[in-house]
């Protein structure tokens, strides 16, 4: 295959992100939800964490699906349910338990299968510009929100938010699943013609490819998953607090925070695939050490901020370290464990987005009840990101056991 092809279908795979990263959208939702059903401003973002837990957990389970029968089936499946899911959430006047099955329950699956599809099969065919493109993959699903926030909102308003869902659905259902019959795999061993790993690339990437029980093995994979816990700690910690944060620290009315934290946001789509294209030249290892680095001076310095500009500079950037790490892991996991199997692998990895998403919010909302302010819970984060450091410093790919041919290994990896 060509590499204008391959250029098209990472074209197709950067659509289908943007539509699935709408889940992004959710906080247009939230107002509109409670003030018609009377439901609390938790009950209703309770809907958003059971999608993005379910998006963890589908992802693992999709990347499994896909090496068996292909990214194509995977992909439509995911549109099913991710289309259907939304447009039955347009009945939620059943109540609430009803937006959290669809919604929640049954649109969060289908979004996790999707995520994992452009990632495991761009990762395939760009060998030479694995991280440039799996930001370029996962950089649209942070540009999700950007583009469904002021078209939901614009139909919320003419519509209702109920059928608001129905005319979402409709559309996630088309665009993921004629984006998703773009996938497909390159053929074994597939390379782009005349290209071969550098030094510096071949010295960071693993000798062969690794199944998902052998990469589990290895102590190599369990950094890459805690690298990814604590860089999504921190980012969704501010995240999940940003608004009164740009508050209380310049004293800002709720419309101009709402207006710093759209700006901002644009840093979570933006780093992904900078930081992504950054580690193409410098490594993974690198990159994580100084999007570390950066954030603990980033989140030592917010508390003492005061200035709107400086603020929304500084969160900016701290959002695009957090969109940095997904547009970079993908690769990393790629690298040590190869790309054979990067769906299963980096799957089960999301798992940490999961659990970040909960730990993150949590630290920062329990240092803000026992202090009355934010700047424990940031200073904490700082402690915690500069310890982090060790971690992308030490980390080295796995080496293949010296008393094993190269011949079986590749059949252990089938």
């Amino acid at each position: 295959m060509s590499s204008t092809n391959r250029w098209g279908i990472a074209v197709a795979g950067f659509l289908m992100q943007i539509a699935l990263g709408a889940v992004y959208a959710w906080s247009v939702f939230r107002i509109p939800l409670t003030r018609q059903f009377g439901w609390s401003v938790a009950q209703v973002t309770l809907t958003f964490t059971i999608c993005i837990f379910m998006l963890g957990v589908a992802a693992f389970f999709g990347g499994l699906w896909l090496n068996k029968r292909g990214p194509r089936i995977v992909a439509v499946t995911a549109g099913i349910l991710y289309g259907l899911g939304v447009f039955l959430a347009g009945w939620s006047s059943i109540g609430l338990s009803w937006l959290y099955l669809t919604y929640g329950l049954i649109g969060g699956i289908g979004i996790g299968l999707g995520y994992i599809v452009p990632v495991a099969v761009l990762v395939k065919w760009f060998p030479d510009r694995r991280g440039l493109i799996t930001g370029i993959a996962v950089g649209g699903f942070g540009a999700g929100a950007l583009v469904t926030a002021p078209v939901a909102t614009s139909l919320i308003q003419s519509v209702g938010v109920l059928a608001t869902f129905k005319y979402l659905g409709i559309a996630y259902f088309v665009v993921t699943i004629v984006a998703g019959l773009f996938m497909r795999v390159p053929p074994e061993g597939w390379r782009p013609e005349g290209w071969s790993p550098s030094a510096t690339q071949a010295r960071q990437r693993a000798a062969r490819d690794y199944t998902l029980g052998e990469s589990l093995g290895t102590w190599q994979w369990w950094a890459l998953w805690l690298i990814l816990f604590l860089n999504v700690t921190a980012g969704i910690s501010l995240i999940s607090q940003e608004s009164p944060i740009f508050q209380k620290f310049a004293g800002v009315t709720a419309i101009v925070a709402g207006s710093m934290v759209g700006i901002v946001s644009i840093g979570n789509s933006v780093g992904r695939i900078f930081w992504a294209w950054v580690s193409d030249g410098i490594t993974r290892r690198w990159t994580f050490t100084v999007m570390f680095l950066l954030q603990v001076l980033l989140f030592w310095i917010l508390p003492s901020l005061t200035g709107v500009t400086i603020l929304t500079v500084v969160s900016f950037v701290i959002l695009m370290c957090y969109g940095g790490g997904f547009g970079t892991m993908p690769a990393f996991a790629a690298d040590y464990f190869g790309s054979k199997n990067v769906g299963p692998i980096y799957g089960l990895m999301l798992t940490a987005w999961g659990f970040a998403s909960a730990f993150g919010p949590l630290l920062l909302a329990n240092t803000l009840k026992s202090t009355g302010g934010y700047a424990s819970g940031l200073h904490i984060i700082a402690v915690i990101l500069i310890l982090s450091t060790i971690l992308p410093i030490m980390v080295r790919p796995p080496q293949a056991r010296a008393a094993q041919p190269a011949e079986q290994s590749v059949k252990t990896t089938a």
